[in-house]
C-alpha cells in the first residue's frame, strides 16, 4: 500500500511540475523534431517568446489557433533571432520568415505580415529553417 500512495504522489508531483512549465509537444519536419511549447491562450500567445535569452536547440514555441487566418507576427520585447514559419490546417509550410531580428527601437516594430492563412505558428532558432532545408509547401506533423 504504502509504494501505491508513494507513487500516486509521484504522479501527481510530476503532473504539477509539467503544468508549471506549460503544455508541450513536437513538430517534425521529416527526420526533424522540435519539442515545443505550447501557446493556446491570448495570453500565451500574446506573450510568446518575449525576453527569453537562449533557446535550445531542439527547441521552438507552436501557436495553435481556433481557426486558420492571416495571423501577423513582430518581434517586439524578442531578444534572440527566430524562424516563424506559417503552417496551414492542413500542415504544410505556407509561409516563412527566416532568420527574424528583434526589433531594435522600442517605439516601432513591425508587423511580419504572411498574406496566407495559417492555424498554427512555429517559431525556432533563427538559422533552423535553412539548416534542415525547410521550404514552402513541406509538409510539417504536430503532436500536441
Amino acid at each position: 500500500m504504502a509504494v501505491f500512495v508513494i507513487a500516486v504522489l509521484f504522479l501527481m508531483a510530476a503532473v504539477l511540475v509539467n503544468n508549471q512549465k506549460g503544455m508541450r509537444g513536437r513538430v517534425c519536419s521529416g527526420p526533424y523534431c522540435f519539442n515545443v511549447e505550447l501557446a493556446k491562450t491570448t495570453s500565451e500567445i500574446t506573450r510568446g517568446l518575449m525576453f527569453r535569452e537562449s533557446l535550445n536547440a531542439d527547441s521552438g514555441m507552436l501557436f495553435v489557433f481556433e481557426r486558420e487566418g492571416a495571423y501577423p507576427f513582430w518581434m517586439k520585447n524578442t531578444l534572440i533571432p527566430l524562424d516563424i514559419i506559417w503552417i496551414s490546417a492542413a500542415k504544410k509550410v505556407v509561409y516563412m520568415s527566416e532568420n527574424t531580428e528583434p526589433c531594435k527601437d522600442e517605439y516601432f516594430c513591425p508587423s511580419i505580415e504572411p498574406g496566407k492563412n495559417a492555424k498554427y505558428v512555429l517559431e525556432l532558432n533563427g538559422g533552423v529553417a535553412e539548416r534542415i532545408g525547410l521550404k514552402t509547401g513541406d509538409p510539417i506533423e504536430i503532436f500536441d
